[in-house]
């Protein structure tokens, strides 16, 4: 799924498929009595458009990998955010590793690791990497995997992942080096990465009460002391592991308990500071945002 930068409008692109929408519902154990249907899931529509008319020009390009599990449409928000601020997005569905990604075939692959209590993420993560290697030849050697391969700038390249997508992006860097820049959003590492690896620019995002200093997962610890390029650490008041993506704005929406931090502020957060990361990491455009505390985001805790 790519979302280019665009100056026209098309038709409103759904947010899922009726195969992937069932097998989200069975995925996140919805129960029947909440309403939720896979009818009523697939016929939401995003802000995106199919066919609209591509602005001309040459565009970064950000990758995006969710968590574990989760289907790739759970960084719809992030992604059309993005396309709107000027990047090219492509959208990563890791085919066999979640609820579902229905096919240009039109099948749709169940989980094939979930729930696998010896699974290695570390080797996980590096399925991945390979995965937005592919993804990253794919889109810039020609127009043959899309035909707007052309707004592609090839050497501005971001990545950014939630939870088990975060440590992708650090495990594409790693073995990647056309990966300028990286985000983690609330995702431990898997494994953290050495001194040494990662000279390029990386900002950790992640949830107060998941990620403070010193806390539990003992990753983003050995992860800053290894990073050699422009770094940052935030956490984010009141916010839950799902506060990075879409998931808990649609629970919101079907009626389930959310955490502190509302959904709507989880997504604007999300949504500013990455493209201020990648605005000043691949555009050259510095952003005040990320040079310490803002009032207009008080949830937000620059750590170092």
């Amino acid at each position: 799924m790519v979302y280019p930068a665009v100056s026209g409008t098309g038709t409103p692109a759904p947010y899922m498929t009726l195969a992937e929408a069932a097998g989200s519902i069975q995925h996140q154990k919805i129960p029947a009595s909440s309403g939720v249907t896979p009818q009523n899931l697939s016929s939401v529509t995003t802000h995106a458009f199919d066919g609209a008319r591509p602005q001309s020009g040459k565009y970064p390009l950000v990758v995006l990998s969710p968590a574990y599990e989760d289907p790739r449409m759970v960084l719809t928000s992030l992604a059309t955010d993005l396309a709107s601020h000027g990047y090219v997005v492509a959208l990563v569905g890791h085919t066999y590793e979640d609820s579902g990604e229905t096919l240009a075939n039109g099948q749709t692959p169940p989980c094939a690791i979930c729930d696998d209590p010896a699974l290695d993420f570390d080797s996980v993560t590096a399925s991945r990497a390979l995965d937005v290697s592919f993804v990253i030849d794919q889109l810039t050697h020609g127009n043959t995997a899309w035909r707007l391969a052309h707004l592609i700038d090839k050497h501005e390249i971001g990545m950014a992942g939630h939870s088990l997508g975060g440590a992708a992006a650090a495990a594409t860097m790693i073995t990647d080096p056309r990966v300028r820049a990286g985000v983690n959003m609330d995702g431990a590492f898997h494994p953290a990465p050495r001194p040494r690896q990662i000279n390029r620019p990386f900002l950790m995002l992640g949830a107060a009460a998941n990620h403070p200093p010193g806390g539990h997962d003992t990753t983003w610890e050995q992860t800053w002391a290894a990073l050699g390029g422009y770094k940052k650490w935030l956490t984010v008041a009141g916010a839950d592991h799902f506060s990075f993506s879409d998931l808990d704005l649609l629970l919101e929406e079907a009626g389930f308990p959310t955490p502190p931090l509302s959904p709507e502020r989880g997504v604007v957060i999300t949504r500013e500071y990455v493209t201020a990361f990648f605005d000043q990491t691949l555009k050259g455009i510095h952003s005040p945002l990320l040079d310490g505390p803002s009032p207009n985001n008080p949830e937000v805790l620059f750590q170092y």
